[in-house]
C-alpha cells in the first residue's frame, strides 16, 4: 500500500489500514490536528509524529509496537518503598500544560530538539479541555519534579511521553497511574515505540497484527473522556 497524502482543508479522508502499511516508515502524510483526526488515529493504531510545524504531519503505526500489559507490571522494591514512604506526593490533572511542556523541553539523547511542537502541544491541550488526554504529575516539596501524559480511549491508555527531574519521579507517576488504572479494568499502556528506559520499566514489542488485534478489542464507548481524580 502506498503512503497517503491528506491535504489540509480535506477533513473527509480516512487515516488508511495500518495492517498494510510500511513497517518503519509512515503511513500518511499531512492533514490537521483536529480532536477527529487524532481519535480516529489512536483508535486505529496511529499517532502523529514530526520535527517542526513548517512540515507535514506525519502519521505512524511502527512494526513492532511497544506495550505495558497492565495487569504485568511489576514495581521494583525499592520504588514501592519511595512510594509508601510518602516522598512524593502525586496528583493527575491538576497540571497538564506543565507536564507537557516539561516533556518538552527535556534534552533527547543529547539533542535539544523536540517532536512535542507548538501545534502538537496545542492540540493535546485541546484534547485534556475535552477529557480525553491525562498528565500525571508527581510533587515534591510543593515542586513539580516528574510526570507522564496520554490518551486515553475505552480500556487503552495511549502514552505520549514523561519527564523527570529527581530520580524516580516519572517512575512514581507510571506507578501511580498504573494502580490507577488497575482500578478501572483498564489492561494496556501503548507506549509506541521501544527504548532503554520503557524497556527497565516492563514495556515489551510485539508485532504489529497482533497489537492491532489487542485493539480492536478496546471498548471505545467506555472511554473515561472527562477529568480524572485519584481514588
Amino acid at each position: 500500500m502506498g503512503v497517503i497524502t491528506i491535504e489540509s482543508s480535506d477533513l473527509e479522508i480516512k487515516l488508511p489500514d495500518p495492517r498494510h502499511a510500511p513497517a518503519d516508515g509512515p503511513i500518511a502524510y499531512g492533514g490537521q490536528l483536529t480532536t477527529a483526526r487524532l481519535i480516529e488515529a489512536y483508535t486505529k493504531g496511529i499517532f502523529p509524529w514530526y520535527e517542526n510545524d513548517a512540515s507535514p504531519i506525519l502519521w505512524w503505526s511502527p512494526d513492532p509496537r511497544a506495550l505495558i500489559k497492565i495487569s504485568d507490571f511489576k514495581a521494583s522494591r525499592s520504588l514501592r518503598r519511595k512510594i509508601k514512604s510518602n516522598y512524593f506526593n502525586f496528583s493527575v490533572d491538576t497540571a497538564f500544560e506543565d507536564v507537557i511542556t516539561n516533556c518538552q523541553d527535556i534534552p533527547r539523547n543529547g539533542s535539544r530538539k523536540t517532536w512535542i511542537t507548538p501545534k502538537m502541544k496545542r492540540a493535546y491541550c485541546k484534547l485534556h479541555h475535552q477529557g480525553y488526554a491525562h498528565s500525571f504529575e508527581t510533587w515534591l516539596n510543593g515542586d513539580l519534579v516528574g510526570g507522564l501524559y496520554g490518551i486515553s480511549l475505552g480500556n487503552w491508555f495511549f502514552g505520549e511521553s514523561m519527564f523527570s527531574l529527581k530520580s524516580d519521579a516519572s517512575k512514581a507517576a507510571l506507578f501511580v497511574m498504573i494502580r490507577q488504572l488497575k482500578e478501572w479494568s483498564f489492561e494496556w499502556i501503548d507506549c509506541q515505540v521501544m527504548n532503554p528506559h520503557l524497556y527497565s520499566l516492563g514495556a515489551r514489542d510485539i508485532r504489529r497484527t497482533a497489537y492491532l488485534d489487542l485493539l480492536a478489542q478496546n471498548k471505545i464507548s467506555q472511554t473515561r473522556n472527562f477529568k480524572w481524580l485519584l481514588v
